[in-house]
Order: C-alpha cells, then structure tokens, then sequence
C-alpha cells in the first residue's frame, strides 16, 4: 500500500525566501492601513514618539530598556490584532449582532489590558528614576 502524496507546498505566497518577501510586503500593507485606518494605531504610534527618548532617560540598564520598549511594542500588537478583528467582523455584517459585538468588546479588552501593561511598566520605571534621583 503506498500512502498518497500531501501536497505540503500549497502555500499561495510560495516557500523560502519567495515567501519572506511576500511576507514583508504584506506587512507593510497592514502597517499602512492601520495608520491609515486607524486612529487609535496613531495615537499610540504618536504615544510612542514620546516614550522612545523617555525611555532611554528612565532606564537604568539594557534590559530595563527592552522591558520598557516591549510594553509598548505589545500595546502596538494587541491594537493591530483588535483592528483586524474589528475590520473581519465588519466584512461579515455590518448590522447588529451580539457575537460581532462580543468579538469588538472582547479585542477591545485586550488592548485595555495592553494599555494597562504599558502604564504598571513605566510607572514603576518612573518611580525608580525619581528615587534614585532623589536618593
């Protein structure tokens, strides 16, 4: 008995470094229609004009650094996947229905939860600067 062929290839953007290419430029797309799209995506991108020279004030290592930079790289994450989630469930139906509506509320609590990531982050950052400052 012979076991049938799996086509594991079946990828419309291909394989191998065809693939990352293709991979890269959709990526910039999403990058541009969320800052095109979204005004919360620029409002956090603008946020983060403002903590990237904060942050290398505030750190007090290179890991520190990271730490600071990874909370507001999450919080760009959880924006971009809550956007995406809100444009599918509007390319379903625009009109009311409860689970396209628990399905923005519930990405919507994601990125709350994000912001709240963010905020405890640089919060703590901030308080050990001023009392290492003042010390």
């Amino acid at each position: 008995m012979t076991k049938p062929e799996i086509n594991l290839v079946n990828k419309p953007n291909g394989i191998g470094i065809g693939r990352i290419l293709k991979a890269t430029k959709c990526s910039i797309k999403g990058f541009k229609a969320a800052f095109k799209e979204e005004s919360a995506f620029r409002n956090e991108l603008a946020l983060g004009l403002v903590l990237l020279p904060l942050s290398f004030w505030l750190a007090q290592s290179l890991q520190h650094w990271v730490i600071l930079i990874i909370s507001f790289l999450l919080l760009l994450i959880v924006e971009l996947l809550n956007s995406a989630i809100e444009a599918l469930t509007d390319r379903v139906g625009v009109e009311y229905h409860v689970l396209s509506g628990r399905a923005k509320d519930i990405a919507s609590a994601a990125v709350t939860l994000a912001l709240i990531v963010l905020f405890i982050v640089w919060a703590v950052a901030g308080y050990e600067k001023v009392i290492t400052l003042i010390s």
